[in-house]
């Protein structure tokens, strides 16, 4: 891994965090040692691991790794997802919802920052949602990707085509962090920008 940047002094690091990734491992196996490797780091830094509650793919791995470090794991997973067996038992907290929006907003709701993992559909969604909230300044929490492995770079192109076809501004590109090591996650977390975004730019008729 490379070597940790230095932490701010000045900013706390979040006391929870939000981490969207996926419901299945992957076809690279490195996924899911990002995964574990990111558990075992919340855990060792006391911070809350939120996340979608499953005890499958990137998710189930993550989890446990935070788990077995001691760390404090909330999952937060609707009502049909766990008839499919999909939850994971062991949890420190679950908490049970009804639908797919109730869960995202009490996944976001409980923590101060948001990561994302490798992860397909869902991850995508999830993802989006929560940036179109930080771009309409509902919310001023960090959002960091962490793309070891390059599994992000079209993500990071079509944010930036977003910009470039002229309906993003270019500083909505500053409200996302893409990293490629995890020893960069903390420090990225501490550094990014707190304020609420310039109100979006509206085309009038």
């Amino acid at each position: 891994m490379s070597e940790a940047l230095p932490l701010p002094e000045t900013v706390p690091l979040p006391s929870s965090v939000c981490v969207f990734c996926g419901a299945r491992f992957g076809a690279d196996p490195a996924y899911r040692q990002w995964a574990g490797d990111l558990g075992e780091l919340l855990a060792r830094q006391g911070i809350t691991l939120v996340y979608g509650g499953g005890g499958v793919g990137l998710m189930g791995v993550m989890a446990n790794a935070a788990l077995a470090a001691g760390g404090k794991v909330t999952g937060v997973i609707p009502r049909f997802l766990l008839k499919r067996e999909a939850g994971h038992p062991a949890l420190t907290e679950t908490r049970v919802v009804e639908n797919m929006h109730e869960r995202k907003l009490e996944m976001f709701e409980r923590s101060e920052a948001i990561i994302v993992l490798p992860g397909g559909i869902g991850t995508l969604e999830e993802f989006f949602e929560i940036l179109s909230w930080r771009t309409l300044g509902l919310h001023i929490k960090p959002i960091v990707i962490v793309d070891q492995g390059g599994y992000w770079k079209p993500l990071a192109a079509l944010l930036r085509s977003c910009v470039e076809g002229g309906f993003a501004d270019r500083a909505h590109l500053d409200l996302v962090a893409f990293i490629d090591d995890l020893d960069q996650l903390l420090p990225t977390l501490a550094a990014m920008p707190r304020a609420k975004p310039a109100e979006k730019a509206l085309d009038r008729l």
